[in-house]
């Protein structure tokens, strides 16, 4: 007699695996669907000081993450007395043009919750298929939001008390927190923080280490000799990677049957 076999027929999946593209946003962007024909994730990427959202709007088109589509976000400021295209998310210098030691994230956080709406209303993105991926003072920002997200629960339904949200995931490169509100439980987004080792100037003293441990549920740190700014090789790259390995979503087909054929007695 011979033994049954099993067919997996893939029956039609109805639900829309494009999502609609981004229309009227608060901040200047640049938008590509995933490259593959899939939008499960959504990466937002968020630029350095004095950057725009361009370079990164390459490098997130580059990276090729499977099922994720990626928007690049120009910070709101420009800064001021310069000729070029130069942006900060918030204000960076004194009025004698010295970086302030203590910079206020309000206004970013406030501008980028409501570039978060637009996308959950008008897109229908989950909260918890958005990952943050940003450089500097976008990666301090990217913190930030997903620390704001989750205490203020800023997207209630029907005007019911909701649990937390935590967005998907936040990759910073060399950001650090600006505020370290104590609050419990600490934010559920797992965060890589990547820094360069001293005496790089991309380099976070142990107390920035510190405030991520007491923010966030799930921290892992990346610590990288020599350079400077964003990873460069192939080898910087490799462990950001894995870590979106392990965080991104990946959509599998509906309504998947097992056939089972058996064969004559």
């Amino acid at each position: 007699m011979s033994q049954p076999s099993t067919v997996t027929v893939h029956a039609p999946d109805r639900s829309p695996r494009r999502k609609r593209a981004p229309g009227k946003l608060p901040l200047k962007y640049s938008y590509a669907p995933s490259n593959d024909g899939t939008d499960e994730n959504l990466l937002i990427l968020l630029h350095g000081l004095g950057d725009t959202e361009l370079p990164f709007a390459n490098l997130g088109r580059s990276l090729k993450l499977p099922q994720t589509a990626t928007l690049s976000l120009r910070a709101p400021l420009r800064i001021p007395f310069l000729e070029e295209d130069a942006f900060q998310w918030y204000p960076s210098f004194d009025p004698l043009g010295d970086l302030l030691t203590r910079p206020d994230p309000t206004g970013a956080v406030d501008v980028l919750l409501l570039t978060l709406k637009a996308l959950v209303d008008d897109c229908h993105w989950p909260v918890n298929k958005i990952h943050l991926f940003g450089f500097a003072q976008g990666g301090s920002v990217a913190a930030e939001l997903a620390v704001r997200v989750w205490q203020d629960r800023v997207f209630p339904s029907g005007g019911e008390t909701v649990e937390p949200l935590a967005l998907a995931s936040v990759v910073t490169i060399g950001g650090p927190l600006l505020e370290h509100p104590t609050f419990t439980p600490a934010c559920a987004t797992p965060i890589l923080v990547f820094h360069r080792l001293p005496p790089s100037a991309s380099a976070l003293p142990s107390s920035a280490v510190r405030a991520f441990e007491r923010a966030f549920q799930e921290m892992k740190e990346l610590k990288i000799t020599g350079g400077e700014g964003m990873p460069r090789s192939r080898e910087e790259w490799e462990p950001v990677m894995r870590f979106w390995a392990g965080v991104l979503g990946r959509r599998v087909p509906e309504d998947l049957l097992e056939v089972v054929a058996g064969g004559p007695v």
